[in-house]
């Protein structure tokens, strides 16, 4: 069993670990699996109860606010370069899943059940990825046309290989762009947040103006130990904002925040279920 400051080094430990990685990026065979290896076992320490109630117990000192920031840094940056490869896997024919991408896959399957998307559903995923796993998904249980947008180009343009790879005849679209610069945002009937964008709670501000009445709004988010993987919840603004419910997954990496505009608070359970 784990204690505190055994807790406390192996939080350390990682950040070395991520840092190396990060830094040592020789697209070696050897690099790609330890990565993964890190990464599934960086996801394991957070969806482990016990480490949760050490969690609890720990005392907030600035070195472990730093450490906090760093790990969720430095795991999300790692995250990216494993997408990149899982893509390139792909498009070169050795793809396969690993512990970390069958979490996050499990993690959709869920959001499914609260999230009523259908063929006439127009889906947006903030964060795509350059392995866009939520619009493949969505898109090819439902039928709905769904956009992944994200901020980097390269996940951008091996996102859209992706897509035309195993997805060519579904209805997806992947942009470098805002959600301001979409141009049918006020049509989009369901918007998708990365746990791992951090400026996500400031986008969703924008959105108040943006889109419609209707809207739902499902906020990928990581509190307490699921924190050092994503960012976590934040207040929104209760005169434009409602929070309708929160999905917890206690064994999968991120949690679910759902949002409809406050005026439509009232809003009967059938329309989000």
């Amino acid at each position: 069993m784990i204690k505190v400051d055994e807790f406390v080094t192996h939080l350390q430990s990682f950040v070395e670990k991520f840092t190396e990685l990060i830094g040592h990026d020789d697209q070696t065979l050897h690099y790609d699996v330890e990565l993964e290896r890190v990464i599934d076992q960086y996801s394991a320490f957070i969806v482990d109860p016990y480490n949760e109630k050490i969690w609890e117990s720990l005392e907030f000192s600035p070195m472990v606010y730093h450490l906090v920031e760093e790990l969720r840094q430095k795991s999300a940056y790692s995250v990216t370069i494993m997408e990149k490869i899982r893509a390139f896997r792909l498009l070169q024919h050795n793809e396969e899943l690993t512990n970390y991408f069958q979490n996050i896959e499990s993690c959709i399957q869920r959001e499914f059940s609260h999230f009523a998307v259908t063929g006439s559903s127009k889906v947006l995923l903030v964060g795509s990825g350059s392995f866009p796993m939520t619009p493949l998904l969505i898109a090819k249980q439902t039928g709905a046309q769904v956009i992944g947008i994200d901020i980097d180009e390269e996940a951008v343009q091996l996102g859209r290989q992706v897509v035309g790879k195993v997805g060519d005849e579904l209805n997806i679209q992947i942009d470098h762009c805002s959600v301001e610069e979409l141009s049918v945002i006020h049509n989009i009937t369901h918007i998708i947040f990365s746990s791992t964008v951090s400026c996500k709670y400031d986008i969703l501000a924008q959105l108040y103006d943006l889109t419609n009445d209707d809207v739902v709004i499902a906020m990928r988010y990581g509190n307490g130990l699921k924190s050092l993987f994503n960012y976590p919840m934040e207040k929104v603004d209760p005169t434009k904002w409602h929070l309708v419910e929160q999905i917890f997954n206690p064994q999968q990496i991120f949690d679910i925040a759902l949002y409809k505009k406050a005026e439509r608070k009232g809003a009967k359970e059938y329309d989000l279920l």
